[in-house]
């Protein structure tokens, strides 16, 4: 049986305390890895979270073409929505998650903060999908000096992005958003209605939302995340599992596993049906149907994948800690991809960051 809540209902079980808005003192120690396909036991539910964004295509589709469902059997699903992963990470904490899906440097944050021991990574899911977009104007970095740029969460994937790319473009901002750039925090919807109205100058924002402030807005795009990575791969979603989760029902993560790559697959075999399935679901989770220009533009910057791209993760992490929004720290066993190369037949690099027996 598959049952969604929404995001009031993991609220209301969650931590209270924010998730990445003061620095971290957690220290991660290498971590043993914990999933194996024997031991354990199936679990009777499941809870999974993810975002309601096209950067999580891989969570939307699974969910409402019911592949995870399916997958996963007699196991019962019940999916929560959330709107920044932070959010997602706080869920996990708070014990109304069991896995989700997430950008990397939530992933990072729960992973530090509990000193290697709450959560792991198991699978990927998203690259691609991200953008600085601004008002007409901005033509550079240089020309950000002064004005108010929007991301979804304080600590979350794209807050790390554009504090990054300003701290490399000379610009000095503190942890709580305030300097020369003023970084300010906001739901995804609201962005849109204040970029509008003028209240900020620009956003750096997941799909679809970059091609929303686009096409609705007037926005123009002054950095495509993609540019700024190797090959232009990085991680935008991976699959995050709670680590006595993991370790007591291997049978049912591997499950899960196994949907998230079946749905990847169906994406890529038919990703006009695809497109078409996600961009429904979006509207039923968001209350907004998304105009068919602004899901043709937002499906054309994003690449499901089951590599979880961790060498990108590695490089976030290190912008993560050079922002003061989370404390350095060992990432080794934060990945735990057995069950992923079990499903797949094939390695599938870590980066050196997966658990060590």
């Amino acid at each position: 049986m598959q049952i969604r809540l929404t995001a009031l209902a993991v609220a209301a079980v969650a931590l209270t305390a924010g998730c990445a808005t003061t620095p971290t003192t957690g220290r991660a120690a290498a971590a043993a890895p914990v999933s194996s396909a024997s031991g354990g036991t199936p679990a009777e539910e499941l809870r999974l979270g993810y975002l309601p964004n096209l950067t999580q295509a891989t969570a939307v589709y699974g969910d409402a073409a019911g592949t995870f469902a399916e997958a996963l059997g007699a196991t019962a699903l019940t999916t929560q929505q959330l709107g920044a992963g932070p959010s997602a990470v706080e869920a996990l904490f708070g014990g109304a998650l069991d896995a989700a899906y997430l950008g990397p440097n939530p992933a990072v944050n729960a992973f530090v903060r509990s000193s290697g021991e709450a959560v792991r990574i198991v699978a990927g899911a998203t690259s691609g999908g991200a953008s600085l977009v601004v008002r007409a104007g901005i033509d550079s970095a240089q020309d950000l000096e002064g004005t108010r740029i929007a991301t979804p969460q304080t600590g979350g994937t794209q807050d790390v992005a554009l504090r990054h790319y300003l701290a490399q473009a000379g610009h000095e901002v503190a942890a709580n958003g305030a300097g020369e750039v003023t970084v300010v925090a906001q739901d995804n919807p609201v962005t849109l209605t204040a970029f509008s109205a003028g209240e900020v100058d620009g956003a750096w924002v997941p799909e679809p939302w970059a091609s929303r402030l686009v096409l609705e807005a007037g926005a123009e795009v002054l950095v495509d995340e993609e540019d700024l990575w190797p090959g232009g791969e990085f991680v935008t979603a991976h699959l995050v599992v709670r680590t006595d989760y993991l370790r007591e029902h291997p049978q049912t993560v591997r499950a899960l596993i196994e949907g998230s790559v079946e749905a990847n697959r169906q994406i890529a075999t038919d990703p006009d049906g695809a497109k078409q399935v996600v961009g429904t679901a979006l509207g039923e989770l968001t209350g907004t149907p998304l105009p068919p220009a602004v899901l043709d533009r937002a499906w054309a910057g994003i690449h499901p994948t089951d590599d979880p791209v961790a060498t990108s993760l590695a490089t976030s992490a290190e912008h993560a800690f050079a922002t003061g929004l989370v404390e350095r720290a060992d990432l080794r066993g934060i990945y735990d991809l057995t069950l992923l190369r079990e499903v797949l037949g094939t390695p599938v690099d870590d980066a050196d960051l997966g658990a060590s027996g």
